[in-house]
């Protein structure tokens, strides 16, 4: 027997593409896409690896991404992701290019983490990232009603509109937020904030979080940031650490090999049973 349930956004989908506001190709990867996993935060996780500032003036940028993409991170039929125009197309480097607009964008741990999770549980299904990160944001900026808020939350609905199941959030931020001691200090409060109202909003209040605890900083409070997002208190929550990790010419963002690693890390994190 077929609920009605479960066959509403399917039905749905069918009345768009009768009236020609997505395609036959879009209808099919919508109903493909059976795991569905937001990445947002800032930089780190938006990716970096492989970017070059060819500039020697200090403050003065001048990147381009060197389009190297080592095989963790190659394209895959089974990994979509949802692109800047809300359509599912097949994944590939750099996973946030049409997201994080106004940045040079390179590898990023999306792309090995589907790979590993695909390699280590064969049987999963398509996998569909939501690709929401944007370079240099503060937690502040990712406020529940802010642009960044909304819009994640909007690109996430729209990814489920085939029914697929929203699996986890991955969570790549705070280098910002070291810069002030104020800032520091109401991360963890700001954070906890934000992480239930993506739940509340999205209607999950079991919803995985993956976070990623940060290895560099842009200013002098690392260390309290750090503890912060150790101490959040909110249930399935899931702890990687990324320091420790290489650490690129810039002392920001994480080389391609540690971006591989890290989504490697995220994968085991996601797969390990709570």
């Amino acid at each position: 027997m077929v609920h009605r349930k479960t066959m509403f956004p399917y039905l749905l989908l069918l009345l768009l593409a009768h009236a020609g506001w997505v395609t036959t190709a879009d209808l099919e990867n919508y109903s493909l896409v059976k795991n569905i996993f937001i990445l947002a935060g800032q930089s780190n996780i938006s990716g970096r690896g492989g970017v070059i500032n060819h500039s020697l003036r200090p403050g003065i940028v001048n990147e381009s991404w060197d389009g190297v993409i080592p095989h963790e991170c190659e394209s895959n039929p089974s990994i979509l992701r949802l692109s800047g125009g809300l359509k599912w197309v097949e994944a590939h480097e750099p996973l946030h290019k049409d997201i994080d607009v106004n940045n040079t964008c390179g590898i990023g741990p999306g792309m090995p983490f589907a790979n590993t999770v695909l390699k280590k549980d064969p049987s999963i299904g398509v996998i569909g990232l939501v690709p929401c990160a944007v370079g240099g944001t503060s937690i502040t900026e990712w406020a529940p009603g802010g642009f960044l808020y909304k819009n994640m939350i909007k690109r996430t609905k729209a990814a489920t509109r085939g029914g697929g199941k929203i699996r986890a959030l991955l969570w790549f931020q705070g280098e910002s937020d070291t810069k002030t001691l104020e800032d520091a200090k109401m991360y963890k409060v700001r954070l906890e904030r934000f992480f239930k109202h993506v739940r509340h909003d999205l209607e999950l209040p079991n919803l995985t979080v993956i976070q990623v605890g940060i290895a560099t900083a842009l200013g002098p409070y690392m260390e309290l940031v750090r503890e912060a997002q150790r101490e959040i208190s909110i249930g399935n929550l899931k702890y990687v650490d990324a320091k420790g990790l290489q650490i690129g010419p810039d002392y920001t963002h994480l080389t391609t090999a540690a971006q591989i690693q890290l989504g490697q890390m995220l994968a085991d994190a996601f797969l390990r049973p709570n």
